[in-house]
């Protein structure tokens, strides 16, 4: 698995700082996971390559997952790796290829019209990958699959909050055109980064939409399974941060630097987590303020 878990140290992110909680085997399978998920996305956000070039790669991919779950021959090193773990953890192949829809979705939509078109981006390019990481971490309770989906789009969301101004230098708005409309906010203003009290309107009722699924996923996350999820929970902590931070600064991701969380509070988050897990927390560090 050394190939996925380059691709892992490599990236630095979030998702991936959650894995230090995990016991070694788990780890390295979220490891694979994490790898499959960052190759696709990086074949969909290659905006120098024509489209048609990246359609076919997703494509390419697509069969390749396919054949790792079907104890095929991948011919893609990350599959090869991560087939092991599919056979393990009984990964399944259309949750793998919804996640594989969702950046495909990028190729062709720059824009959603209402939360409904919006959410089922989120929930494939980041509730599916709650839905496949928690068959890794280990669950009792079935209602730990309604936990991952409400969680997936909580972190979306905020993401989508935070890269307002990286996603409008690519042609992209994510924020639903419905609200745009609402707020009375013009796409060329989020496209020419004018920063407004009418964005900061719009900015907050999203942020209260996010706030609403961080809130649904500390209410579904059944008791039994909660040390399970010590990752997913610091994930949520995490991104919880980040949300508040944006509030701190009114949401004007327009300035030169991108808002996000320094390394010290991280680590902080981080130890806080391994503390509330070995206390035996039933709390979920989201969702409350």
């Amino acid at each position: 698995m050394q190939h996925s878990q380059a691709i892992t140290r490599k990236s630095a992110s979030n998702l991936a700082l959650a894995f230090v909680l995990l016991p070694k085997p788990r780890r390295e399978a979220m490891a694979t996971l994490y790898a499959f998920c960052r190759e696709v996305d990086d074949v969909a956000d290659e905006d120098a390559v024509p489209t048609g070039i990246r359609r076919t790669r997703l494509a390419e991919w697509r069969e390749d997952i396919r054949e790792a779950c079907t104890n095929g021959q991948p011919k893609f090193v990350v599959n090869q790796e991560f087939q092991a773990v599919i056979r393990q953890y009984g990964l399944r192949f259309e949750l793998l290829d919804e996640l594989i829809q969702g950046c495909e979705m990028d190729l062709d939509t720059l824009t959603y019209e209402d939360y409904e078109s919006l959410e089922l981006y989120c929930h494939r390019v980041a509730s599916v990958v709650g839905l496949l990481s928690i068959e890794i971490f280990g669950y009792k309770n079935p209602a730990c699959r309604e936990y991952a989906l409400h969680l997936g789009k909580a972190l979306q969301l905020t993401n989508i909050l935070r890269d307002v101004r990286a996603d409008a230098e690519r042609g992209r708005i994510y924020l639903p055109q419905a609200e745009l409309r609402r707020f009375q906010v013009k796409p060329e203003e989020i496209m020419g980064n004018q920063y407004t009290e009418r964005y900061l309107a719009l900015a907050t009722s999203v942020a209260a939409r996010a706030r609403h699924f961080y809130q649904l996923a500390r209410q579904t996350l059944p008791p039994e399974d909660r040390r399970a999820m010590v990752a997913a929970e610091l994930m949520g902590s995490v991104y919880w941060q980040l949300l508040l931070k944006l509030e701190r600064e009114q949401f004007n991701v327009f300035g030169p630097e991108r808002i996000r969380l320094g390394k010290a509070h991280k680590l902080a988050l981080i130890l806080r987590s391994m503390l509330a897990h070995a206390a035996g927390s039933r709390q979920s560090p989201y969702g409350t303020a």
